[in-house]
């Protein structure tokens, strides 16, 4: 054998040991958020996130496409079909609000992209082949505030949330789950994601004399019937969703948010987990990166979620490149059904199990009812 034969023979042999994941294209993933508007709140910690999540997979570069939705589920829209036609993605993740997430499945589904929602929402009936959704699901973080409302005895319940799919949802929890727990609706009042007064829905809920009220809002917003509650004087207790979990509620709210009781993910307070906790572990690594670089009291669980999107995707990215290559559909299908096969997939916001029918995938460890005590959260024992 030559020396030039010899060369190309051991180049040859080192050429196929590459494995097939070294040797395959980058796998480009879409984002599709609200960094301005009124969901900013929800989007910008979720676009910081992305800076700690992993830039390659199974040995496989990953590139990141951020586009702006500004909370538009028009633009939301959009921006998914701009993603999978223009940039060929193999997941899409997004929106941060209810309503554009909405929007983004129904592209996801159209196409055939593995979709991850970063913002709650329901199905439609059939249309739930192709996405899954980060945050949990509301029946879920709904049971944890009924059953503190039932040990407080509160009874008569009265509702201000968006007047969109987001109040929906909880105005149908609190009908149908909270009837279980004995309570009753006495007021529904809603408002838009960008008013900027709730005075007079304020003046209906204390009219109503409820035992308790729950605000059904997400972001900053949240904390506009909160201060307008406080200041015409109503003293029962106010319940927040998770959609208000961040510490930005509480500085716009300022005194107004003591005492406020909200259901959250448990990545608010990882520190204060038990060590055997499974969220523990990646939860303090998330929250110790993120307020390394945006400081004390930055973390949100919105940001979280985007982070906990990507470690997903550290499961389930590897499993499919064994099946095919990224940028085909058979990548992307193998992607789906790694998302169904994959088991006790570990993230700061739960641990997740991801099945044909419940495209949540989370559980009680999932949950946790914070409150706001001088100016921070706590943990409700």
């Amino acid at each position: 054998m030559t020396r030039m034969t010899r060369s190309a023979f051991i180049a040859s042999l080192m050429l196929a040991g590459v494995s097939s994941a070294a040797m395959a294209q980058d796998i480009n993933i879409g984002v599709s958020i609200s960094t301005t508007g009124p969901a900013a709140a929800l989007g910008i910690p979720e676009r910081n996130s992305l800076e700690f999540v992993a830039k390659e997979i199974g040995g496989v570069k990953i590139n990141v496409i951020v586009l702006d939705d500004a909370g538009d589920p028009t633009a939301a829209t959009t921006n998914a079909r701009r993603l999978i036609t223009e940039n060929k993605v193999d997941v899409i993740l997004g929106s941060a609000t209810t309503p554009p997430t909405i929007a983004i499945s129904n592209v996801a589904f159209e196409a055939g992209v593995p979709h991850f929602g970063l913002g709650p929402m329901p199905f439609a009936p059939g249309k739930e082949k192709w996405s899954v959704v980060m945050p949990q699901p509301v029946p879920l973080m709904a049971k944890k505030i009924f059953e503190h409302m039932k040990k407080n005895n509160v009874k008569e319940v009265g509702m201000i949330g968006f007047s969109d799919s987001w109040g929906d949802l909880w105005l149908d929890e609190l009908k149908n789950q909270g009837a279980q727990f004995g309570i009753k609706v006495v007021t529904d009042q809603r408002f838009g994601r960008a008013d900027t007064s709730v005075t007079g829905q304020a003046l209906r809920l204390v009219a109503a004399k409820p035992d308790a009220v729950l605000v059904a809002a997400s972001g900053t917003a949240a904390a506009l019937p909160q201060i307008a509650l406080r200041e015409r004087g109503y003293q029962g207790p106010i319940y927040q969703t998770h959609g208000a979990v961040t510490y930005d509620f509480i500085r716009i709210a300022g005194k107004a948010a003591e005492g406020a009781i909200l259901a959250s993910g448990p990545v608010i307070a990882p520190e204060l987990q038990d060590d055997s906790a499974l969220t523990k572990k990646p939860g303090v690594a998330y929250v110790t990166a993120y307020e390394a670089k945006y400081g004390p009291q930055s973390r949100t669980q919105f940001g979280a979620h985007m982070n906990d999107a990507f470690l997903i995707l550290g499961r389930v990215i590897p499993v499919a490149l064994k099946k095919a290559k990224p940028g085909t559909q058979e990548f992307r299908e193998a992607i789906r059904e790694a998302l169904l096969s994959e088991k006790e997939m570990a993230a700061s916001q739960g641990v997740y199990n991801f099945t044909d029918k419940d495209r949540y995938g989370v559980d009680d460890r999932a949950a946790v009812l914070i409150t706001v005590k001088d100016g921070k959260f706590a943990i409700v024992k």
